[in-house]
């Protein structure tokens, strides 16, 4: 058989080169479900399949969004960390300048 795709693995993925689907063989004309073909099915296809590709666009930039504002969040705690640190580094020389200076003055 010269077949160019199957079911499972079509040729194409784009249902406007695909081949229509045909009724059967073996069943018998003018049974309960009518053959027709609309191309609002074609198209609502496609655009299910675009808006689940724009969910998943949506989802990465939301995820991407959610960890940049937790990155920069968390530089901004490491910066007040180092600032309060630097803070109590201060103080403490400060303090010593203090002393020292009371010690110079009381000699």
């Amino acid at each position: 058989m010269n077949i160019a795709g199957t079911i499972d693995r079509p040729l194409t993925h784009d249902p406007k080169k695909q081949a229509p689907m045909k009724p059967s063989t073996s069943e018998r004309t003018g049974s309960a479900t009518p053959d027709f073909t609309t191309t609002g099915a074609t198209e609502a296809r496609q655009n299910r399949n675009r808006e689940m590709q724009l969910m998943q666009e949506a989802l990465a930039r939301a995820h991407m969004h959610e960890r940049l504002h937790d990155a920069a969040q968390e530089r901004r705690a490491i910066r007040l960390a180092t600032a309060r640190r630097m803070q109590r580094r201060a103080e403490r020389a400060s303090m010593r300048a203090r002393r020292a200076l009371a010690m110079a003055v009381m000699q």
